[in-house]
């Protein structure tokens, strides 16, 4: 479901769908990925509100995506064997997104 938050970030209410709820001292807070801006925030449930019917039937400006069987992968550099090696990794490097961005361009 889609809802409204406020970014605090852009300054201004955006459509979100909840990806998490954590439970804090003050209240919940809420990962949301913001799908007209295609980032991520966290916002406090204070700060969330139920989208009104005409705006659900808007189309999203951003969707979530992969690159089919393309997995990241990091160099890993020894300092004891003086080698680099090329392997798997779990997220992707900042310079790797870079550059995939400036491809898109």
């Amino acid at each position: 479901q889609v809802y409204v938050v406020f970014s605090e970030e852009l300054g201004c209410w955006c459509r979100a769908l909840v990806e998490s709820v954590r439970c804090q001292a003050d209240g919940y807070q809420l990962r949301c990925f913001l799908v007209d801006y295609a980032k991520y925030c966290s916002v406090a449930s204070e700060s969330i509100r139920v989208l009104a019917g005409a705006f659900a039937k808007i189309p999203y400006r951003a969707k979530k995506c992969r690159l089919h069987c393309t997995k990241p992968l990091t160099l890993r550099i020894d300092f004891c064997e003086n080698t680099a090696k090329i392997g798997p990794a779990k997220r992707w490097d900042t310079a790797a997104i870079q550059h995939f961005r400036r491809l898109l361009e």
